[in-house]
């Protein structure tokens, strides 16, 4: 089994699905209570359905699954068998799924009737995709699967990013990049065997197949996941399941706070991980009890995690997210304060796009992540936000994250988003989101004057909306907010 203290030795998937088998719990769902066993017969099923399909080593094979024993089995059975995993967003529409199914070069399609409201039987046929299979209504049986002989150079998935602000790219990521970043930012979190480890995001997004169900794998942990994301049934499963790790971005855990029945669970939840701000952070261990959480950075090209902090550091640095890259990856800072990242996690590229691909880095080899941060000077990661969300008002970039982290400073906001509109004058001023936490009711202009009273005056928002949510507007099933769509809906409201 893997230990934070061992070196880390290229393998593949099924090493460690077969060295971990054995009578403890790997899996829990709503509907399934997996022994490590249990998943890797569960996955050796799935391997020998797929090889009599005529699926082999380097096809590829989408899967529009939910969060489940499903997902799990198809993914670790198309890994033994030397298979690409294609993961397909649940909230994408005909014309996206056919899209990723072309682009990847999928050569089959296991998928659900219906998910979400969505149903993707009639998408399925208005696509036209020949070689698809509704797991919800068909047995797929097959003989015993036949070993084939996989390297951990091997491609393990072709991740499509979440398009928060471009069309998605398909990222090419091996068994040893995900499997080696499991292992270690495993270490850095501190996860062990006997950690009961709930998933909040996706398994369609690295966050969810990387550093929650590879993690758990690498360590021998037991992950307990939902079909999706809801704040009340995630509260519950963690006080059932007796959970001690959680991971997610600042949103989920302010959706996890700002729930009604917060208050009332009994939660036992040591640590894990978040990609939060400071403010975010700093409730996450007050009023969750998460004293050993780590801050966490990263990015799919990078299969994900770049930075992340050891459970053992001070706590003011885990809060502030300043984190240390893993071991043997580096950071550097460009002139443009943009955030490159070098060294073996990094993506073999994006799927039949070479132009795309070449874009991604600089000439040199260096990954540009189109995010903004500096290095402190013992090389930890400061981030700072989205290069392409710098807005400049009156000649002064603002970073959206650095008002957002204002405004989540107000007693009575639970989220907050900020993006940059046009404007005569200044040539682009602040356009501010934000969700109230449960029980409170104030005026958008008090808002206003809070962040006035804290903020330089090109750093406040010219406009600030209160909203109920951003399902309406935009986000991403991964729990991130969709800029694009919140400026389209900004300029509709702004009438330009």
């Amino acid at each position: 089994m893997a230990s934070a203290g061992a070196q880390w030795r290229p393998r593949v998937l099924g090493d460690f699905l077969q060295e971990q088998a054995s009578g403890r719990d790997a899996l829990v769902t709503p509907t399934a209570r997996l022994s490590y066993a249990g998943l890797l017969e569960k996955a050796r099923q799935r391997a020998g359905a797929l090889q009599a399909l005529g699926l082999g080593k380097g096809d590829r094979v989408a899967l529009l699954l939910p969060n489940g024993e499903d997902w799990l089995a198809f993914f670790y059975g198309a890994a033994l068998i030397g298979a690409v995993t294609v993961p397909v967003n649940t909230r994408f529409k005909a014309a996206e799924i056919d899209y990723c199914l072309k682009k990847s070069g999928a050569r089959a399609l296991f998928y659900v009737g219906s998910f979400l409201k969505n149903d993707y039987a009639a998408m399925v046929r208005e696509i036209g995709f020949g070689n698809a299979f509704d797991v919800s209504r068909s047995v797929l049986a097959g003989d015993t699967m036949k070993s084939v002989a996989v390297d951990p150079q091997d491609l393990l998935l072709i991740q499509f990013t979440s398009g928060t602000t471009a069309y998605p790219k398909g990222v090419m990521l091996t068994h040893d990049s995900m499997l080696r970043n499991a292992w270690a930012a495993g270490a850095r979190v501190g996860i062990r065997a006997e950690d009961r480890y709930f998933n909040c995001r996706p398994f369609f997004h690295v966050g969810g197949s990387t550093l929650s169900a590879l993690m758990s794998l690498v360590y021998g942990a037991c992950l307990a996941t939902l079909p999706t994301f809801e704040a009340g049934a995630a509260l519950a499963m963690l006080e059932r399941e007796r959970c001690t790790l959680i991971s997610g971005n600042d949103t989920i855990f302010q959706m996890l706070m700002g729930h009604e029945d917060f208050p009332r669970r009994r939660l036992r939840l040591r640590g894990g991980w978040a990609a939060s701000g400071p403010q975010t952070m700093r409730a996450i261990i007050d009023r969750m009890g998460m004293t050993q959480v780590c801050a966490a950075y990263g990015l799919s090209e990078a299969s994900p995690n770049v930075v992340m902090s050891d459970w053992r550091e001070p706590e003011a640095l885990r809060v502030e997210g300043l984190a240390l890259p893993l071991p043997g990856v580096e950071l550097r800072i460009s002139d443009e304060k943009e955030i490159q990242v070098r060294g073996w996690g990094l993506m073999k590229g994006y799927v039949d796009d070479p132009e795309a691909t070449a874009k991604a880095f600089t000439p040199d080899g260096w990954l540009k992540t189109g995010d903004l941060g500096e290095l402190t000077a013992d090389g930890r990661l400061r981030m700072s936000g989205r290069l392409k969300d710098v807005f400049r008002v009156g000649g002064e970039n603002v970073a959206p994250a650095e008002v957002e982290e204002v405004l989540l400073s107000h007693p009575a906001v639970e989220t907050a988003q900020v993006i940059g509109v046009p404007d005569a004058r200044l040539g682009e001023v602040g356009y501010a989101f934000v969700t109230l936490k449960s029980g409170f009711s104030v005026p958008e202009e008090e808002i206003l004057s809070f962040a006035k009273a804290k903020s330089a005056n090109f750093r406040v928002p010219r406009y600030l909306r209160i909203v109920a949510d951003f399902e309406s507007i935009g986000m991403t099933a991964s729990g991130k907010v969709q800029k694009a769509k919140l400026r389209e809906y900004a300029l509709r409201e702004l009438g330009h």
